[in-house]
């Protein structure tokens, strides 16, 4: 068995890794306090100083599992060819909308954690990654990559602007 105990280093990130290992194959309700912390190596107890309750862990780790999914739409819109800006604009909203079906098709249980309604949506906040380690230098919240895609759009005369407003509801 491979040795994931805690040593060393950022005890939070450390907490959430092993939230996100159990979450993948156990989804929201495999995210306890206690749980994560035997998985991380530390007792439980050492997890209330990183996180208020149960709520604040899941919180977390259902932030990074809907990051995964912006990454994911990130990476598949990017390889999108370059082709002329309408198809072009067409085929990335397309990428968004297949990357989430097959997130939600091959990460059931992240996809489950990250709509548990236990994290906010609408972009990255400033400052470092919740975990305490770096962001990713592109946003990586599903949600305004969608916007961002509907914008796309707009600016290629693609979709009417004054369809525009509120399109990110119709097409989540």
């Amino acid at each position: 068995m491979e040795n994931r105990t805690y040593h060393h280093g950022n005890l939070r990130a450390a907490l959430v890794e092993a939230g996100l290992r159990l979450a993948r194959t156990g989804g929201p309700s495999a995210v306890v306090l206690r749980a994560v912390s035997r998985e991380a190596g530390v007792s439980h107890n050492a997890a209330y100083r990183h996180f208020a309750g149960h709520q604040d862990l899941l919180a977390a780790v259902a932030a990074r599992c809907m990051e995964q999914l912006g990454v994911l739409m990130t990476e598949r819109t990017a390889l999108v060819p370059p082709d002329e800006p309408v198809p072009r604009a067409w085929a990335r909203l397309a990428a968004i909308g297949r990357a989430y079906l097959d997130f939600a098709l091959t990460e059931h249980g992240w996809f489950r954690t990250a709509f548990s309604g236990a994290a906010t949506h609408g972009g990255a906040p400033a400052g470092p990654h919740p975990d305490g380690g770096p962001r990713p230098d592109h946003d990586t919240d599903p949600y305004t990559l969608l916007g961002a895609r509907l914008d796309e759009l707009v600016a290629v005369g693609a979709l009417p602007a004054a369809r525009r407003p509120g399109a990110e509801y119709a097409a989540w």
